[in-house]
């Protein structure tokens, strides 16, 4: 409960930073007009609550825009012993949707990076994920935005990262291609310019 109280506390937050932004009513609505639009009664048995639920939903969806990912990369460690090799998270599951279509898009990132001097707790790396995931998306921007905030931030040798996603806009509409998947990825500083190093990087994500 105080979890969910806190979530609520930061809605209205961001509602009173930002006045313009419609209020939970607005939104319930709008999803009863959706649902009238497809041919259904909103004040059905089965629909009535359907439209608050969906706002809770998307709540969830798109929950990193009121997160900042720099602020979760500040806390830093540099009692390290000189360690300078790379650092790999691999497999990061995430659930995002994209900006056209407003579709699922499911898939998993590799990130890594090669420290100068400080690391930062490996979560973290899993949460920047979580944070650009968790709005409407495209993945090339996606993959991008993940990799510049942990190189501006850190500041390290190097960062890579790879992405690999369904898209359901293409797979369960449009040109209904199940079981293909985009790869994408952003090599930045030594994983650029050294392809010893961007080839063990790609080799841990094959």
């Amino acid at each position: 409960m105080a979890s969910k109280a806190a979530s609520n506390l930061q809605v209205l937050e961001r509602h009173a930073a930002d006045p313009g932004k419609p209020d939970r009513a607005e939104v319930e609505a709008a999803f009863r007009t959706i649902i009238r639009w497809t041919g259904d009664d909103p004040d059905r048995d089965g629909l009535t609550e359907t439209p608050s639920r969906v706002a809770r939903a998307f709540e969830e969806f798109f929950v990193g825009y009121g997160q900042d990912p720099v602020v979760i990369l500040q806390k830093t460690f540099e009692e390290i012993e000189g360690y300078d090799e790379m650092i790999s998270l691999r497999g990061i599951r995430f659930e995002s949707h994209c900006e056209h279509h407003m579709a699922p898009i499911i898939g998993k990132a590799w990130v890594a990076y090669i420290p100068n001097g400080r690391v930062v707790g490996i979560s973290k790396l899993a949460r920047v994920v979580e944070v650009y995931a968790k709005r409407l998306q495209i993945q090339e921007k996606m993959t991008a935005q993940i990799a510049n905030t942990i190189n501006e931030v850190l500041k390290p040798q190097g960062v890579a990262v790879i992405i690999k996603a369904q898209h359901h806009c293409m797979t369960t509409r449009g040109i209904h291609k199940p079981d293909t998947d985009l790869v994408t990825s952003r090599m930045l500083g030594c994983f650029r310019d050294n392809p010893i190093t961007r080839q063990e990087f790609i080799s841990m994500a094959v």
